[in-house]
Order: structure tokens, then sequence, then C-alpha cells
């Protein structure tokens, strides 16, 4: 039997972020999702998940490096040894090859023993969108069968979700999930920022603008003077609580975070002459320069007239 350290590629003392590591980089790379009709993957993803579960657990991982392929008989092992005085190792001279005979010897040739895996982890990766309204996935098995699990509203990166399974299914274990980056919203925990492009003379009146959510589009008025980068509240408007997940994400506004619109005022470009004059009456007023008129404008007067 493979040795589970060298499917996962560590060391045997390799710490515990190290084989999580591992089985992660390996479980992408290997995934059957994403290796369709190769069947050396798939097997290679039943090892490597095979040997994270069993090297994850503290416990079954003390076992395996004492018993070797025999570490579900650990416990078998060592009351015999507590009440037979017999002790025993992989380690050491003599290899391996006479174990089944020893086992064979206390528990008469065998017999097979019912041993609780350790919860196990699958990798789960979602949108923003899948993130805040819940999904599905179908995951495809260490036996080769499909199970369909439910992801909850308010999944966030690095979320652990409990699933009980049926111990066909090999027991109970964890989807550990990512989320994908989004091209318009940034996420924070529960809340939301996107920024919202205002046009010039919105943001110098004032005005009403549009803004996306994850549900759909919400009007925004501004009010006059607004400056390029302020940063408007949509209460409600961001993510679902993970705990408030078996409640509909749309309705349950009270355990929402909140979406923050930031303003990117606009310029125009390719203004008239008649827009240009305009600015520069304005800025006239407001800063005591000439006026159009009175302003040359590479040598040449408001008549046209060259400037001597």
């Amino acid at each position: 039997m493979t040795d589970y350290y060298d499917t996962l590629g560590v060391p045997r003392e390799a710490s515990e972020k190290d084989i999580r590591t591992a089985f992660r980089k390996l479980a992408r790379k290997h995934h059957p999702d994403v290796n369709d009709n190769d069947p050396a993957s798939e097997e290679k993803f039943k090892e490597i998940n095979e040997a994270y579960t069993v090297l994850s657990d503290a416990e079954s991982r003390r076992k395996y490096d004492r018993y070797g392929d025999d570490w579900k008989r650990a416990d078998q092992y060592e009351q015999a040894g507590r009440g037979g005085g017999f002790s025993y190792s992989t380690r050491g001279g003599g290899g391996g090859g006479g174990r089944s005979s020893i086992f064979d010897q206390f528990f008469g040739g065998g017999a097979a023993h019912d041993f609780r895996p350790p919860p196990a982890e699958f990798q789960v990766e979602v949108t923003l969108e899948e993130a805040f309204s819940g999904a599905a996935r179908r995951l495809r098995m260490q036996d080769g069968g499909r199970l369909e699990v439910k992801i909850p509203a308010g999944v966030d990166n690095g979320s652990r979700v409990h699933i009980a399974a049926d111990r066909s299914y090999g027991g109970d274990f964890y989807l550990i999930v990512s989320v994908k980056d989004h091209a318009n919203f940034q996420r924070k925990g529960k809340d939301l920022f996107v920024e919202v492009e205002a046009p010039l003379y919105d943001a110098v009146l004032g005005g009403e603008l549009t803004v996306p959510t994850l549900t759909g589009r919400l009007a925004l008025t501004i009010p006059k003077g607004t400056q390029n980068g302020r940063r408007f509240r949509l209460a409600g408007q961001g993510m679902p609580a993970l705990n408030n997940s078996a409640t509909n994400p749309r309705s349950d506004v009270d355990n929402r975070g909140d979406l923050f619109a930031t303003v990117k005022v606009k310029l125009p470009t390719e203004l008239t002459q008649e827009e240009l004059d305009l600015f520069q009456q304005i800025r006239a007023k407001r800063i005591g320069a000439p006026e159009p008129s009175e302003s040359p404008i590479n040598g040449v007067g408001a008549a046209g007239d060259k400037k001597e």
C-alpha cells in the first residue's frame, strides 16, 4: 500500500499546516470535476483524500505512524498488548511482513472491524452570487458515487460547512469554501463595496444615480456638490449572515450587511466651444480671471484680431 506521506509529498515530521497545504494543492489539481474522463486523476484523487483523512487527525496519524497499513486495528493491537504483553511496531528490523499472522493469532484471522474515519474535507468554489443566495454542488465520493450537498447563503473564503452524510459515503465531512472575485463588488465580511460613475453635472447640481446590487438595481440620490470619492451607505444591501442561512437572503434584510457605493465623477470629453466658454465663465466668476471675451487665445483676441 502507498505510504500516505508519499502520497501527499510531505515528510513524516510535517506539521498539520504542511499536510493541509499539500492536500489542498493536490486536490485542486486532481479533482474529478476538473479532470473529466480521466480515470488516473480520479484514482489519484481518491488516494489523496484517503491520505489526508488519516494524517489530518492527530489520533489516526499516531496510529498510522506506529502500525502502518493496519492503523485501523490499532485499538485491538494495543488492547491485546496490554493484556498479553506484546507490543507491535512497523519500525525497526523485520519490516511488516508478519503483521497479519500476529493479528490472526489474537483475533482469529482477518475478521472485519468497523472503524469510522475522521471527517474529511472537500474544496468547493462558489461565485459571489452563490455565496449570497446559497448553492448546491454534486461531489464525487471515494466510491465513485455522487452526493449533492447544499452550500448555505453567507459563506465566505475559508468557511467550513459541516455535511452530515450517511456512512455509506464515509460519514460526516466538511466543505472548505472559497469565493471567486467579482468584477464589480468587493467584499469585507458582510459588507459589499462598489464604484458608481457620476457625470460632472450631476456631481455639481445633484442628481440620481443607478447603483447595482446583488438583487437588482437601486436609485441613489446624490446632493449637489458631491465630491469625487464620496461614499454612500445603502443599508441592508450586503451579504446575509451565515448563521441565518436557513432564511431567504432576499427578505432577511435585518441580518444582512450594507452596500457602500463610492462615487467616481466622470469628466466630460470632446467639449464644444460653447461648453468650454461656459466653463471659462464659471472659472472667471470663482477666481476673478478675465472673461472669455477679454482673454487672448494663442495670441488672438476675442474679435479674431492679432494682439500687438
